[in-house]
């Protein structure tokens, strides 16, 4: 049983590596960075964090957050696949490890706050994503995840390494089964060349803990 169970993981290790290729930088975009400062904000508004507040950006990309984080006060520390990436973050100072968003080196119940912004949809089996997430967070930590949503004009689905574009529903379900409370499922809405685009942003919270007041969804860029 345990070569069988070796011989799994290696298949899973091959396989990741054989899709490796379908990382790309990611470079800082304005309006990238402007949803960021706005989706932020409306988290701090409406839950908040205390000073010094442990927080992980999963998929850190070149560290537009990190640098929101770090002048916001929090203890902050990021992760990436991105050989690139991972310099510019380093050169900038900022705490980046380079880690797979499935397999978080870090020990349970550590952080206060995930800040998921445009990574989930490369997990391959995002289950297993969210629930390594519900792992290194502490009772009663927050979690941000937003996410394209599929079929719009920029037919996010099509990306080469955009595994996992789902549906609303199914993203609530497995946040659910995860271990997650949903605070908010907010819509953003905005305009770009070919057309109207929508993210889906999902605020929760680990459900071992007195949860938050859950609040109706959403807002529109």
């Amino acid at each position: 049983m345990t070569q069988a169970i070796s011989a799994e993981f290696k298949k899973i290790e091959r396989f990741l590596e054989r899709i490796r290729g379908d990382v790309y930088p990611e470079p800082q975009s304005q309006l990238h960075s402007q949803l960021t400062d706005k989706m932020f904000d409306y988290f701090m508004l409406k839950y908040g964090l205390a000073p010094a507040s442990r927080v992980l950006d999963i998929g850190c990309g070149q560290g537009a957050a990190l640098a929101l984080f770090k002048n916001k006060g929090l203890a902050a520390m990021g992760i990436t696949i991105g050989r690139e990436d991972l310099e510019i973050c380093r050169a900038s100072g900022f705490d980046v490890y380079e880690m797979d968003q499935s397999f978080l080196e870090f020990e349970d119940n550590c952080f206060d706050f995930i800040w998921c912004r445009h990574c989930l949809e490369h997990s391959i089996f995002p289950y297993y994503t969210l629930s390594e997430f519900q792992r290194v967070l502490k009772p009663g930590a927050f979690l941000y995840v937003e996410v394209p949503a599929p079929e719009t004009s920029c037919s996010h689905q099509n990306n080469p390494n955009h595994y996992s574009v789902l549906g609303k529903g199914m993203w609530l379900s497995l946040f659910q089964r995860s271990g997650f409370q949903v605070l908010d499922a907010l819509d953003i809405k905005f305009q770009v060349m070919a057309g109207e685009d929508l993210y889906w942003a999902f605020i929760q919270q680990k459900k071992s803990a007195q949860p938050a007041t859950a609040a109706k969804p959403g807002i529109d860029s």
